[in-house]
């Protein structure tokens, strides 16, 4: 494993524990030899520079005219923390080499700039090598956010190999097996919030929370409810495992005085965002949750819910298990349509197909949602 490739896989240990900020890393490598690396902590911790720094200094060693490696420019602003750059000028290092230019409009080249007017070399990789692009990668909802103001929006979805999600009376537990269910957990984990609508609140009355993946922290629970049915009795508002904390956004389009104070008297943050139709306004709701920091958010809905968001053009990414059984007529993973041609429907890239237990897991992207990605390094 080469360098950048180390340098990466550090900074993918920061998923799941980042959130909003990056995921990040550092590499130090002193004029002796000697290395040592960092990746970003939780928000208001300290970042990648940072902890690199920390653990040069523990090792005492010198760090003075060392070359650093960073997966995303260095930040240039006050924010939770310190400017990082700033650290990287006072402890004299004398080059830094950038994998990606961070698209936060505080920073934006302005964090390579500050180190060049300090006397540092600074040196960014083109945006077509393997480091640029896994940084750009593993940043994507980071990136959308920044860029689009919105998160960057994966669908999860499970169903038999004919396309069934449930039966016709309803029973949809379970069709994948255990391993499924806890890679779905995992992708949890690393998402900024995890979506769902009132039908399945209703249905299956869920948590909807990581249980079956480590995690250090919950991702935030966003509930469509248009008509503010969400029972107070609900499961998901019950205490996490562990005593971490999540917040509770219920998204409404009607107004009830009576129920919106006992929803809020649950813990629930409730906006009322309607639509043209009497229900939630589903594109509002991103922007609402990209002011919100969310920069993955993991749809796990129902069909209807599913259908709205692919008919509305606000999928991202499709993350899709299928169980090898065949359930005949039931429903499907999505309602949307009927489409008149061919041509009109929604058209994917396939990312990666892997086995997963028993079952068959395929990650697809919708075609041209992450052209913002290149755009951002033009």
């Amino acid at each position: 494993m080469n360098d950048w490739e180390a340098v990466i896989s550090k900074a993918a240990t920061s998923i799941g524990l980042s959130e909003p900020n990056p995921r990040v890393a550092c590499r130090i490598i002193t004029r002796k030899g000697s290395v040592f690396d960092g990746h970003t902590q939780q928000a208001g911790g300290p970042h990648a520079e940072i902890v690199a720094l920390q653990a040069a200094r523990l090792a005492g060693a010198d760090v003075r005219g060392a070359t650093v490696l960073v997966t995303l420019e260095p930040c240039s602003h006050h924010g939770r923390t310190p400017p990082c750059c700033d650290a990287l000028v006072e402890a004299q290092v004398a080059k830094v080499v950038v994998a990606t230019i961070d698209p936060n409009p505080l920073v934006a080249g302005q964090g390579m700039a500050r180190l060049q007017a300090a006397g540092i070399e600074v040196a960014l990789l083109s945006p077509e090598s393997d480091a640029a692009q896994a940084s750009r990668e593993l940043n994507i909802g980071f990136f959308s956010r920044m860029i689009r103001g919105t998160p960057w929006v994966r669908m999860k979805m499970a169903a038999s190999l004919d396309g069934t999600s449930a039966l016709d009376n309803g029973v949809s537990q379970w069709i994948t097996g255990e391993h499924s269910r806890a890679d779905g957990h995992a992708w949890r984990a690393r998402a900024s919030a995890v979506l769902t609508g009132i039908g399945t609140v209703l249905k299956d009355d869920p948590r909807l929370d990581v249980r079956l993946a480590g995690t250090t922290r919950q991702p935030h629970l966003v509930v469509v409810d248009s008509d503010l049915n969400t029972p107070l009795a609900a499961r998901l508002f019950e205490p996490m495992a562990g005593g971490l904390k999540r917040q509770v956004w219920i998204y409404h389009a009607a107004l009830d005085s009576r129920k919106q104070v006992a929803l809020q008297e649950r813990g629930a943050v409730l906006t009322h965002m309607p639509g043209a139709t009497n229900k939630v306004d589903l594109a509002a709701v991103l922007r609402d949750l990209g002011r919100r920091e969310v920069n993955e958010l993991h749809v796990e809905a129902g069909h209807k819910l599913n259908g709205s968001f692919l008919r509305e053009g606000l999928v991202d990414e499709l993350l899709l298990y299928l169980a090898p059984k065949l359930l005949g007529q039931g429903a499907g993973v999505s309602s949307f349509g009927p489409l008149q041609r061919l041509q009109d429907g929604i058209g994917l890239n396939f990312t990666s197909a892997d086995s997963v237990g028993d079952d068959l897991r395929i990650l697809a992207r919708v075609r041209g949602r992450d052209v913002f990605l290149q755009a951002s390094q033009a």
